[in-house]
């Protein structure tokens, strides 16, 4: 899951927007992290093992060519985004505009988060990245500013293509799936470790 579903799942299992997003940067030990972001950053990865190890995933992630298997984890999180962002209204009763904004105050006011994080909320809120996954140019924008920022842009070649003709598949497994992940994030912080809360 990328941005946009990591803080969906956070507002939807009732936890910190920015502690959940802090996952995707925090490094290293839960305990070694600030407290009010441990709760977050340990949904976060409960998020992401199950994204990485479920059925259907896998299963989406071998239909990519054999070019693109690198890349297919990144990508399926982005088209996975954008799917979630095209289809707000079903999944959230604010919407996605009011809620991106709702996103970036709860990182504005969040202290103690990852550099990395810190260093791209300005643009995150300038550049309005949440609504942005909405349309298919800002998932293609999204994509593309990806590969440029990896080691081997390469891995990439061809993804902004590949990833429109397997729109079907993409959001079969999306909708199929998804809901679970809700149903997941909102059990896993009744189990959150007590280290953490």
């Amino acid at each position: 899951m990328n941005f946009l579903a990591h803080l969906h799942l956070a507002d939807n299992s009732n936890t910190s927007l920015a502690a959940n997003l802090a996952g995707d940067f925090a490094k290293g030990n839960i305990s070694d992290h600030p407290k009010r972001l441990q709760q977050g950053i340990w949904l976060h990865r409960q998020i992401d093992a199950l994204t990485d190890s479920h059925e259907l995933t896998k299963e989406l992630r071998q239909a990519f060519p054999a070019n693109l298997q690198r890349a297919a984890p990144i990508l399926i999180d982005l088209a996975f985004d954008h799917i979630l962002a095209k289809y707000w209204d079903e999944y959230h009763n604010q919407t996605l505009a009011d809620f991106a904004q709702t996103a970036y105050d709860a990182l504005d006011n969040t202290a103690e988060l990852p550099k990395q994080l810190i260093d791209i909320i300005p643009n995150m809120r300038q550049q309005n990245w949440l609504l942005a996954y909405e349309g298919r140019s800002g998932l293609n924008q999204t994509i593309e500013s990806v590969a440029k920022r990896v080691s081997k842009p390469e891995i990439f070649n061809g993804a902004v293509k590949t990833v429109e003709k397997m729109d079907i598949e993409i959001e079969i497994a999306f909708r199929t799936f998804y809901p679970q992940l809700m149903a997941y994030s909102r059990i896993w912080t009744r189990q959150t470790p007590a280290e953490y809360l």
